[in-house]
């Protein structure tokens, strides 16, 4: 039975299910097997493949995957407790399920980070918006700007418990985190900005000054929000409107004259 389920595990880390979600056909596969081969083992019925998968110590599933489970929970304890404050224990007990599961899925905690942060992230929605790009460089900035306020802003607050811990902990998971993604959303961000590079409408300066002309002003706004909204109260302009007023200095720092550009 250990083979099946080495073979069971394998096929379950694969599709990124548990093992209660694979079909026993690409469990089969893993063993080198045909399904009725798998199933003559099994006398039948897959209980008892499922049975000594969780006398291993992996939970077989059959709620939510473990995966979905343990992203949502880990991501509402980094908001409560910031990323050094949570354990791949605390995970489990929350998402009611085990630590051998967090590991066959995730591969340790870094990886459980890095998957939190693309669940809850600006990354999924940038890759999006930069497969069908507004047309003017005004709307181009005004969604990039909606796009990375809208994770900043959403609960679980997940995005500023990441940035708290990379600036206390330049070595830290967020760090590690960060480079792991940065890749991808600097190539989501070079397809939208790029472009207007070309055309003539975006100062051609290095991509990183003009990314970090960007979405400095609203990090900054929008990490410091909660702490200005009781302090400044009325005086604060809601955030649509602070949305505006930064697209709108971006593009008198950085825009330049041209066909279909619009100055404001």
């Amino acid at each position: 039975m250990n083979d099946l389920v080495a073979a069971a595990l394998a096929a379950a880390k694969e599709r990124g299910q548990d093992v209660a979600d694979v079909p026993l056909t690409a469990i089969a596969s893993a063993a080198g097997m045909s399904r009725s081969t798998l199933l003559r083992r099994l006398g039948g019925s897959r209980a008892p493949l499922d049975e000594a998968v969780r006398q291993a110590g992996v939970d077989p599933g059959g709620r939510p995957p473990v995966r979905e489970r343990a992203i949502e929970a880990a991501g509402r304890l980094v908001a409560e407790r910031g990323l050094a404050g949570v354990t791949l224990d605390a995970v489990a007990d929350r998402a009611g399920c085990s630590l051998p599961s967090l590991h066959t899925v995730f591969e340790g905690r870094d990886g459980l980070f890095a998957a939190v942060f693309l669940q809850y992230g600006p990354l999924p929605d940038l890759e999006t918006l930069a497969a069908d790009p507004p047309e003017s460089l005004e709307d181009t900035v005004r969604a990039i700007h909606r796009t990375f306020a809208a994770a900043f802003d959403g609960e679980p607050r997940v995005v500023p418990a990441v940035f708290a811990d990379l600036f206390g902990r330049p070595d830290g998971p967020a760090a590690r985190m960060m480079a792991a993604h940065l890749p991808r959303l600097f190539e989501g961000l070079s397809r939208l900005l790029l472009p207007h590079v070309e055309a003539g409408r975006l100062r051609p300066l290095p991509l990183p000054v003009l990314v970090q002309l960007l979405l400095g002003p609203l990090v900054n706004h929008v990490l410091l929000r909660p702490v200005l909204e009781p302090a400044l109260g009325a005086g604060l302009p809601p955030l649509d409107e602070a949305l505006d007023l930064f697209v709108e200095a971006y593009l008198r720092a950085v825009s330049l004259p041209g066909p279909g550009h619009r100055n404001p």
